[in-house]
Formats: C-alpha cells, structure tokens, sequence
C-alpha cells in the first residue's frame, strides 16, 4: 500500500553476501573428486555397500521430486525401482538386447507406472494416496512372484552383463561405481536445478497450498502427474544401475520393506533438497555396518537411531545444518549494501472498450444438501469498476466467490467472465482467462521467498509477457514495486507480519496481469492505517482499468471505493445498486441491524 519505487531501497536491502547459484553442486564435485582414488583401494565389500548407496540414492533423488517438491506421499518406490531393474536383467538375459536398448525400456516402464499411480492423485490425497501406493507395491510383489514365466518367479534373473562406455567394458566394480557416482551426481544436479525452473515453482506451490496454486493458475493435478512420473523415471534409473552392478535381482530385493527404507532415506537426510536425499541414503546404508560391533542388538539400535534423529530433527540432517550454517554466516558476515535491483513500472491497464459486462452470474445456484448456499443469483459486473458483494454472516458471499473462482461447481445457474462461459472450468482454466483472487484467510506458500511466490502468479498461462525466467521475475518485481514490498524479494514468506503477507497475496494476484480480480475480505486483520492505505491501492487499481469484485465487511471501506453494491442475505439477492441506493434499502437495514432499526429508520 506504499506508494511503487523504482528501484529497491539500498538501505533496506542490505544484507549478507549471497553465494553464487552454482557454488552447491560446484563444492559438492570438489569434495568427490578426492575419493576417486580411494574407490580403486578398497576391497569388494566397500565397494559393495558404495554400489548400493549410490544406485539407490538415484531411486530416492526421485522421493525428493514427489514428496519433498511437491509434497505427495509415495510408498511404492520399490515397485518402481524394480521395474527398472527387471527390464536390464531380462532384456539383457533373456532378449540378448544391450544394455543401452534396455535402460530406456526400464526408464518408459517405470515412468508409465508414475503417470498411471499418479492419476490417481486425481480424487485422492493424503493418507487414501498413501494406501494406494502401498496397493500398487504390493501388487508388483505379487506380479514378480508368481508370473514365473516372465520374471522367473522367486529364484529371480542372474547373469546380468554390464554395458560398455565407449569401447570400454565396465566389468571392473571399481569402474562401475565411478560410473554410477557420475550417474548419481548428473541425476542430483538435475534435481537440484528443477525447484529453479517453472515447473518446480508450481510443484513447490501445490507442496505449500495446493488451493492458492490452483488458483494462481497452476494446474495442480497435472503438476502432481508429472511429479509421480519423474519421480518413477529416476527409480528405473536407479533400478537398472542396481541390476547391472550386482548381476542378480529377485523379487526380495524390491518388496514394501525397499519402499519403507526409500522414504526413510529421504526423511532422514533432508526430503526437500536432494543433497539431504543423498545424505540420508548414504548414512542409513553405512549406519548398520558401523553398529555391527554391538552384535546381536546392532539392528535395534540402528532403528533406535534413526526414530531419534526422524523425532528430533524433522526437517531432516541437512534441514539442521543449512539453518546452523544460515545462523553461523548472519554473525560472522558483515552485511553489504546489495545491489539494487531495477523495478519496472507495473503493467496492468485493461482497456474498458467493451460495455457488455466482463463479470455474469446467471440464475446461479449451490445447495449443500438442503442448505441453498447460493439461491438463483443474478450479478452483472461492470468493466472497470469496483462492484462490492455484502451481506451478514453466513449470507453466502464466500460461497459465491468460491462457486465463480471454480473452486465449487455451481448446482445450476451459469457463470461467464468476458462473454465466456467458464462455468465448469478448472480454478487454473479461470485464471489463464484474467480472473485472480486472493483470500480472506490469507493463503500463501510460506517457504517460499517473496519473489517465488509472486513468480508462481505471473506464470499463468496466457500471461501476456516475454517468455522466459527474466520476464517472469521482472513482472513480479514490478507487482511487489506496485505495493512496495520490492525491497522484501528476498525474504521468506512466512517472516513477514500479517499486513505485508496481505500485500504479497495482491501482489501475486496482479503479477497474472487479471482483468478481473475477487479480493475476499482484503481488509480482514488490518489496522486503521493499513486500511487506507488499501483503499488507495484499490482506486489506483480501478485507474487502471482494472475490475475488481469486493467482499467486505467494513462499510466505510466499502463506500470509499465501491461503485456498485450487491447485498445477499440466506443465499438471495435483496437489493443492487450504487451505494447511495443500497445503504438507505429497507431490506439492508433489515439483514443488518435487525426489525426494530428498521421501524425507527
């Protein structure tokens, strides 16, 4: 609500000296580039155990994907690891095929098996999402057993060769594992780089609040597909590592007990980085051979060990360390002046050419059993205006909004935004037509920085900007100068008080570039200032062209700005007009103070 800068204030935006993107993944190959010589001086055990941390570290890099990114539980890892494994052991045995003809085949396979368990994200969530996956690993347990024709039951596939890398044939474990320590760190890198691009923002958002994601323009369902099938891809990768470094594979080796240990891993180390992953498999695979020395109780102190470090650090190994290193660096750096960042003026005029109305409800209904939330409701939104919705408690203006936003199908009625009907179209398809909303309970994505949530509205599809990460930062840069919070870009979400969130939910809701935009109960929660200082941005928003349909309960906000009001009452219209009109209606003073106001008005 202050007024745009056109620059960020050097004075605020002092902080420490942030490291280079490339400074992780870069440290992380210097530290591994020392070991090389030690892989080729141990014996085959270590080599053994190294073989095993690494193929399954690719299996659970895929874990950080759906459940640390994207926040979708997934118990059946294993199955997909196994189908990966499977293809190299009876490709490569049974069908004389190469190694590199039976890698992709496991890689489609598994990814197929994620797109298909992923469609069942669909209509289930939660705890219903994890028994299905714990169905479909067991299904697979089952498969592999007993269809003996194929997979060759329980005795499983030996004999698996190992492919050759340009000219050169890696039968030697020590130059298989360098093989798959490369492997490893390519698949790391990419999982590392993925939360950068568009797709990991929008998976970091439906992790974070999958209704506000939906809402900015993210199709959430499609978002969570993709997720289970990358997911899958890098087990089959992982899996057709495993097959060809042991040379053996049965049905043992990827049971529930595999799946449990994958998300153990994950959990352990630190799911929503893949360095934490990679951490979390190496430490739970080399864990019970350093407790062996305690012999017959080793295994119940290894699972002691591993309950204590899940209970005591939540966010895994890597969670507590990056924020021990965030403490360390902010006490021992002496912050620097950054410096400033360019903030373009923001652009959101919408040009008023058109007199047919760009907002109408048609005889809509939504009943909730017998409740009529919303009662054959008749609204026409003006282009260019501030048109407020008003009502007593429970008069059904939150369920309007939400049957307009897409998030309730109507039970009757027709909902067109810009002579379109959009009145079974997903909350995402709205918001790719112009229509964005912020809520009255705010809903943000609290771990992500200011700037990524502002980022994840500007990517809407249809947005009219330059493709491209730049435009997409630059038109959210603009949206936060627009409520002068451009010098918080950096900072997380979650850290800021209560009217700043406000503004980030507004600034995110412009950077989509709306034609029309459904602010619910905007003034909720702020002060006297913070509320005028609304009102000013929602006239200098009707300036620009901008429609804005209001839900609000503070009348003197509402006949400041509005220029058109709709009262409800039990789900019914009872009175539309200008404010003038609207105040001085019998009905009004009725549903809001009651008979006896009525008689002495």
């Amino acid at each position: 609500m202050r007024q745009p800068t056109a620059v960020l204030d050097p004075a605020a935006a002092r902080q420490p000296p942030r490291l280079p993107v490339m400074f992780y993944p870069l440290a992380l190959l210097a530290l591994c580039l020392p070991l090389i010589p030690y892989v080729f001086s141990v014996n085959h055990y270590v080599l053994n155990i190294f073989m095993q941390a690494a193929t399954y570290g690719v299996a659970v890099l895929g874990m950080t994907v759906v459940l640390g990114y994207t926040g979708q539980i997934n118990l059946a890892q294993a199955a997909f690891f196994g189908l990966g494994a499977y293809a190299v052991a009876l490709g490569t045995v049974a069908y004389n095929l190469s190694f590199w003809v039976a890698l992709p085949i496991g890689i489609a396979l598994a990814a197929l098996a994620g797109f298909v368990l992923g469609l069942t994200t669909l209509r289930l969530g939660g705890h219903y999402l994890a028994m299905i996956t714990i169905s479909f690993q067991q299904i697979f347990d089952l498969v592999m057993v007993n269809w003996a024709d194929v997979t060759r039951g329980p005795d499983g596939v030996a004999g698996i060769g190992r492919p050759s890398l340009f000219g050169y044939q890696l039968t030697d474990d020590r130059a298989y594992l360098v093989f798959c320590a490369a492997v490893l760190y390519l698949m790391l890198f990419f999982v590392w780089w993925l939360p950068r691009t568009r797709l990991g923002r929008a998976m970091r958002a439906v992790r974070e609040n999958e209704m506000a994601a939906e809402v900015s323009g993210v199709p959430t369902l499609m978002i969570k597909v993709i997720a289970f099938t990358l997911c899958a891809a890098l087990a089959g990768i992982g899996g057709a590592l495993y097959a060809a470094g042991f040379a053996y594979v049965s049905p043992d080796n990827f049971n529930f007990r595999v799946s449990v240990d994958f998300l153990t891993m994950a959990l352990l180390g630190g799911a929503q980085s893949p360095f934490g992953s990679a951490l979390g498999t190496m430490l739970l695979i080399l864990l019970p051979e350093w407790l062996r020395f305690l012999k017959e109780i080793y295994l119940a102190a290894y699972g002691l060990a591993v309950i204590l470090i899940m209970v005591f650090m939540p966010e895994g190994i890597w969670g507590i360390g990056k924020a021990l290193w965030q403490n360390v660096s902010r006490r021992v750096r002496r912050p620097e002046e950054a410096v400033p960042e360019r903030v373009d003026a923001l652009q959101l005029d919408v040009a008023v050419t058109d007199a047919s109305p760009i907002l109408h409800l048609q005889n809509l209904k939504k009943h909730f059993g017998g409740v009529k939330a919303v009662d054959d409701l008749d609204i026409k939104v003006r282009r260019g205006t501030v048109h407020a919705l008003i009502g007593p408690n429970g008069s059904g203006k939150t369920t309007t909004l939400n049957v307009l936003n897409g998030i309730y199908m109507p039970t009757g009625g027709t909902v067109f935004v810009d002579g379109r009907d959009v009145t079974h179209a997903a909350p995402h398809v709205r918001a790719s037509h112009g229509v964005s909303r912020t809520f009255q309970n705010i809903r943000l994505f609290p771990a992500l920085s200011v700037l990524e949530n502002v980022m994840v509205g500007a990517q809407r599809a249809n947005n009219p900007i330059a493709p491209g990460t730049a435009s997409l930062r630059a038109r959210a840069l603009a949206a936060l100068g627009f409520v002068g919070l451009a010098h918080q870009a950096n900072a997380i979400v979650r850290n800021l008080p209560y009217g700043h969130q406000r503004l980030v939910e507004i600034a995110r809701a412009l950077a989509g570039h709306p034609k029309l935009i459904l602010l619910d109960e905007p003034a909720a929660g702020l002060n006297q200032t913070e509320k005028q200082e609304l009102v000013g941005l929602l006239k200098r928003l009707r300036g620009h062209g901008l429609t804005i349909f209001l839900i609000e309960h503070d009348m003197g906000l509402i006949q400041q700005v509005a220029d058109h009001i709709t009262v409800l009452n039990f789900g019914k219209k009872i009175a539309d007009g200008t404010p003038e009109e609207v105040l001085r209606h019998p009905e009004v003073i009725k549903a809001y103070l009651g008979e006896a106001a009525n008689a002495a008005a």
